[in-house]
């Protein structure tokens, strides 16, 4: 019975925090890393960035539910999610947070002092994102800015210094996320416009804020190939991989448009995620095994 209470709990946690979505930042971060170290860093300091990235990640994700609990209620897409329906209370969900965000700060700790003394700006991001959408139409570059935090923290937590390559990765990682969000965000451009809410399609119409979102996910690829001149050790596999990542944009915009929005989730969600896959086993082959 009590484990059957810890495995239900833990995936109420799971759902509430979309785990399934780490992978949007992991690839960035992975690569970024590995880069760093020219390979491996040593096990304890690895263990200590993945350590931060799912204590941040998760933490965001967590404090995103409560900020935005009273507009997901309203919203009829968003109205089943377990905060709105009262499945988990706002003071359970708070209290997750804090724990997730002294797990990240305490992980910047064991890695380096620039590390620790740039966490609160990271953690000022990952909250600072929920509220954006009730002032600015750029929430979705504050989003994709937050993400970025994971390849340029990672970077940072091997060498303790900035490089062309983490900021180009961490550019990359923002308008990649910034464009499908965009598009995931088409969705509710009625609501948002009708509730006072800002976003890209909110202020520029649905057909402008898609190829808003085409145009971050083209330099998004011209950062990806900067980041293959920049590092030797990225090669033939890695520039392989780009050349399935443009195909996955190209389908992700084939399957949306103005006058059809049925398949968002799978241009915004389920490409993305191919995205980060064939990024991560493309770029790590070439930066860690070869």
């Amino acid at each position: 019975m009590v484990l059957n209470k810890i495995i239900r709990k833990l995936h109420e946690y799971g759902k509430l925090v979309m785990f399934s979505h780490t992978i949007f930042s992991f690839s960035f971060a992975l690569i970024s890393m590995l880069l760093a170290a020219n390979g491996l860093p040593k096990i304890s300091l690895l263990i200590w960035i993945l350590v931060c990235f799912m204590g941040a990640r998760t933490g965001a994700n967590a404090i995103n539910r409560v900020i935005d609990a009273e507009i997901d209620a309203r919203n009829p897409r968003t109205a089943g999610r377990q905060l709105p329906k009262g499945e988990m209370k706002k003071k359970e969900v708070i209290l997750f947070t804090a724990i997730c965000f002294l797990v990240m700060l305490f992980g910047a700790y064991q890695i380096n002092l620039i590390c620790l003394l740039l966490s609160p700006v990271a953690l000022f991001l990952l909250i600072i994102y929920s509220y954006c959408k009730r002032f600015t139409y750029l929430c979705h570059l504050v989003l994709g800015v937050t993400c970025a935090c994971a390849p340029v923290g990672a970077w940072l937590a091997v060498t303790g210094e900035l490089s062309l390559t983490p900021l180009f990765m961490g550019a990359a990682n923002t308008l990649w996320v910034a464009g499908f969000d965009i598009i995931y965000g088409s969705q509710d451009y009625a609501f948002d416009k009708a509730n006072g809410l800002y976003s890209i399609p909110s202020k520029f119409g649905v057909k402008n804020a898609l190829y808003i979102a085409m145009f971050f996910h083209i330099i998004t690829l011209v950062c990806l190939v900067i980041i293959g001149i920049l590092a030797p050790e990225l090669g033939v596999i890695y520039y392989v991989g780009l050349v399935m990542i443009t195909g996955l944009f190209i389908a992700e915009y084939r399957l949306v448009s103005p006058t059809n929005l049925t398949n968002v989730n799978i241009a915004s969600y389920s490409i993305n995620q191919l995205v980060s896959i064939v990024l991560l086993i493309c770029g790590g082959l070439d930066a860690f095994i070869l």
